[in-house]
């Protein structure tokens, strides 16, 4: 069961409004820090209508450059890459570092397949998250065959009967 608090707690009074645009408006507050240092805090309106603290760097939350471990089955490669690009464009990275064409290419986030659209922020890798890249069965199998001339491949041990 649930108790609720008397409605004093939740309603608003007209000063607490009036102070709040204010704040809407860019002023700032002053804040004391312990030993008498005055810092100033910013405020800034989101487009959502949530009212927060301007952040000091210029950067949002999803930019700049970050470093992902791109893991083979054999080796691993570090890639610097901003955080907004897609899958896609990490896979044209990983052709130059690799080799495999990015139709190869399987990348795997969190056990989960991503597709070349999906943006690396809004799938959630950060810097230094692990990335498993793994060559797509299908096209490996129609390289075998295409070396093997058409023919089929045979298994290179014999059974042997008894």
């Amino acid at each position: 069961m649930i108790k609720l608090r008397s409605k004093k707690y939740f309603g608003r009074s007209s000063s607490k409004l009036s102070n709040s645009a204010s704040k809407l408006k860019g002023a700032d507050d002053q804040k004391d820090l312990g030993g008498n240092n005055i810092a100033k805090i910013k405020w800034e309106l989101r487009p959502g209508g949530m009212l927060v603290q301007m952040r000091e760097s210029g950067l949002s939350v999803g930019e700049g450059l970050i470093t992902i471990r791109v893991s083979t089955v054999s080796q691993w490669h570090d890639i610097s890459i901003e955080s907004t690009s897609t899958f896609g464009e990490l896979k044209m990275i990983l052709s130059l570092v690799t080799g495999m064409e990015p139709r190869e290419q399987r990348l795997l986030f969190k056990g989960k397949e991503k597709d070349d659209g999906e943006y690396l922020h809004m799938v959630g890798v950060r810097d230094k998250d692990k990335v498993l890249l793994l060559q797509d069965p299908a096209i490996k199998e129609m390289k075998l065959l295409s070396l093997a001339g058409g023919q089929p491949i045979r298994n290179p041990c014999p059974t042997i009967s008894v």
